[in-house]
């Protein structure tokens, strides 16, 4: 007998838990009225600069515009390459072809699902401007080792696409504030999740953020002055205020994360089943943007989930240098273990709501599953 709607994602849950507030702060910018760049929107940046300790945050509307403008500011164009891996959503690669650059891609370390740092160095070239890690699954990438090899190569910046890791650490650092730039999602299903599309750009180097305040507002040094060309990237004051009510319970939900991932990882080790997790680095703690584990033979076990009412999802299953919008501007077999990782990857029912009992029915029923297909 399956069990009753089980959420791929608790939205609604997290909304109970803090409707007055959410409600009280939606409706004070309804008060105001200022829907564009209102108070909210520097009220929470300096809440973000706080919690990650990096000098400057700068809102815009999506985590994909927060890489867009990054790459703007640091004056990546035409010509020149930007190292990245395969193993992501689109909006990685997206945006350095839309800049002009070509991505680079580099393979992942099996384990992480993380960019491989040892990788990176071999193709880095004359044109490499910038190096884009993905902190994948809520887990930072190697940054420390990124960082090193980017300072012995002229110091070339390097860009952390923290989209789902906002509010991880490694070394006792917070994601996004773990190289030049870092740029997060409030997507709403992220660790930290708006409702609708929201970012935000973190750096401590005062010129970059200078540059990237200027290009969110169509690139204006004051009004009807731009002294630099830019885009339509504000974060609306409405989805700040959603984002500032979320934060007075993020801690808990963080925490959280760490042990609803950590009791997953229990579960699944005690039915003794063939899957791999996600290594989590020494050093790192990990917030499980989503739960995902690999296996072999997933269409077959999702099929069965779903017959048992387990939503399943795949982060994700073509690498980014086979897709057909990027596959000419590479090897499409340049990442072999990304490759692999697609066809194996799963992620399961995740979020700071989720029960013991829903999460004891969801490990179960993949064991069941798992058996019965093999």
């Amino acid at each position: 007998m399956s069990h009753p709607a089980i959420p791929f994602i608790d939205l609604k849950a997290q909304y109970v838990a803090l409707k007055p507030s959410v409600d009280s702060r939606i409706q004070k910018v309804l008060d105001h009225g200022q829907y564009i760049m209102g108070p909210e929107v520097k009220e929470l940046e300096a809440a973000l600069e706080s919690y990650t300790q990096a000098k400057h945050c700068i809102t815009v509307s999506s985590g994909t515009e927060a890489l867009l403008i990054a790459l703007m500011a640091l004056g990546v164009g035409p010509g020149d390459e930007v190292i990245t891996t395969s193993f992501t959503f689109a909006a990685t690669a997206e945006v350095i072809v839309l800049v002009g650059a070509k991505p680079v891609f580099v393979d992942i370390d099996p384990s992480t699902c993380n960019i491989d740092p040892t990788l990176i160095e071999a193709k880095i070239t004359p044109r490499t401007k910038a190096i884009m890690p993905v902190s994948l699954y809520g887990q930072a990438a190697n940054l420390d080792a990124i960082n090193e090899i980017a300072a012995r190569h002229g110091n070339l910046p390097v860009i952390e696409d923290a989209a789902q890791s906002f509010g991880a650490t490694s070394n006792g650092r917070k994601s996004c504030n773990l190289s030049s730039i870092g740029c997060t999602s409030f997507f709403p299903s992220k660790p930290l999740g708006c409702y609708g599309d929201g970012g935000a750009i973190f750096t401590n180097d005062d010129a970059i953020a200078q540059a990237c305040r200027e290009i969110r507002v169509h690139g204006q040094s004051k009004r009807y002055t731009h002294t630099r060309v830019g885009v339509g990237g504000r974060m609306d004051t409405l989805q700040c205020a959603v984002v500032l009510a979320k934060l007075e319970r993020f801690e808990w939900e963080i925490a959280q994360r760490i042990a609803l991932g950590q009791r997953y990882i229990e579960l699944i080790q005690q039915v003794n089943i063939p899957v791999n997790l996600i290594r989590v680095e020494e050093g790192n703690e990990c917030v499980w943007g989503q739960f995902t584990i690999m296996l072999d033979n997933r269409e077959a076990v999702q099929a069965k989930l779903q017959e048992a009412g387990v939503p399943t999802a795949v982060h994700y299953p073509i690498p980014m240098n086979q897709q057909p919008a990027y596959a000419h501007l590479c090897c499409p077999d340049c990442t072999p273990l990304a490759a692999k990782a697609g066809q194996r990857v799963m992620s399961l029912p995740f979020s700071p709501d989720i029960s013991e009992a829903i999460q004891v029915y969801v490990v179960q029923e993949l064991a069941k599953a798992i058996r019965s297909v093999s």
